[in-house]
């Protein structure tokens, strides 16, 4: 052949896809108190940064108002709000998971146990976690009471929260 024929020919890429062996998601749900007890750890670790930081301003003499403008407190409600950024909204992009999540051996999913998209992830934090927020924390006790184990944040992204491990196999589509 030619060097020009060659070039000609088109090349088609090969893309595996992820799919996922048996999943059920009701046998895998995470448990009520499994799922509290990632919130509580992300709850905690993000309202630890600005107490210890006002505490250090404390610990230098800062008093009263001058504690809550002064740039030691500032700086710590900053690291509060980017590890809560990166908490909430990078993690799970990535992993599924936040730094709760990741302790408590949970994951994100979508309801066929693939990795959730950035839309589905946007969609659960944002729309879904407001609204559970707007009914005083009723959306997240729909996890307890119905047989899926999804709170209104996964009803809202289209995912589940899972505890355990999912057999994937690769599969190639063209």
């Amino acid at each position: 052949m030619s060097a020009n024929a060659e070039k000609n020919i088109a090349v088609r890429r090969v893309k595996p896809e992820q799919v996922v062996i048996n999943f059920d998601a009701e046998r895998l749900r995470a448990p009520f108190l499994l799922r509290c007890g990632a919130f509580l750890i992300d709850y905690i670790l993000l309202v630890c940064i600005p107490v210890i930081f006002l505490l250090l301003g404390r610990f230098y003499g800062v008093d009263g108002v001058k504690l809550l403008n002064s740039e030691l407190s500032n700086t710590g409600w900053l690291i509060m709000l980017l590890l809560g950024l990166t908490n909430f909204v990078i993690f799970p992009m990535f992993s599924g998971q936040s730094i709760g999540k990741m302790l408590t051996g949970i994951r994100i999913v979508k309801k066929d146990g693939t990795p959730p998209t950035f839309v589905q992830l946007l969609l659960r934090h944002t729309i879904g976690y407001l609204l559970t927020a707007l009914t005083f924390g009723l959306g997240f006790l729909f996890s307890a009471l119905n047989q899926k184990g999804r709170a209104m944040q996964d009803l809202v992204g289209g995912t589940v929260v899972i505890y355990g491990r999912q057999k994937v196999a690769r599969e190639i589509t063209e």
